[in-house]
């Protein structure tokens, strides 16, 4: 076989592989009823916002947002946490990203100050500057991580599970 007949057989495979690989993201989210917005829409499903940025939630005095799991939302909230105070990302076994992660946000007080659940692997989050203990629950595992918040772009913690 000649470096070019090669050349073109991985090309052909690779280019293969990648409409396997978006026909089968796609069957996925149609599969779980997920909905979204097209490769040209700037708004994630159910979202105002624009930019990708998932909507941004309020619970007491604290805003907030999370998901990630299409690529829109994954970059604007990349892109978005330097101007939030706190920064939350979930992974699982081989970092794959996790949704589904109850979070607690505990002050230095003692007193809860956010609880939810997150919509995809990233989350955001406004708070006044201060200590905190942030709890994260994937299945029945309960992590825990205190955390700093001295300004935009400055808290951020990482959890990750083992477990499927």
């Amino acid at each position: 076989m000649t470096s070019r007949t090669t050349g073109r057989l991985a090309a052909a495979l690779l280019v293969a592989a990648a409409s396997a690989s978006m026909a089968g993201s796609a069957w996925a989210q149609q599969a779980s009823g997920a909905s979204g917005g097209t490769a040209t829409d700037l708004s994630s499903a159910g979202n105002t916002n624009g930019g990708g940025l998932p909507q941004i939630e309020q619970q007491g005095d604290v805003s907030y947002t999370s998901g990630g799991v299409g690529l829109d939302e994954s970059r604007a909230l990349l892109r978005e946490q330097a101007h939030w105070p706190l920064s939350l990302r979930f992974t699982g076994p081989t970092s794959d990203y996790l949704s589904g992660v109850h979070v607690r946000v505990v002050g230095g007080k003692g007193g809860e100050v956010l609880s939810t659940e997150s919509m995809g692997p990233y989350m955001l989050v406004k708070l006044p500057p201060g200590n905190y203990t942030v709890y994260a629950k994937y299945k029945d595992q309960e992590k825990k991580q205190a955390v700093t918040v001295a300004g935009p772009g400055k808290a951020k913690a990482a959890f990750h599970w083992n477990i499927q």
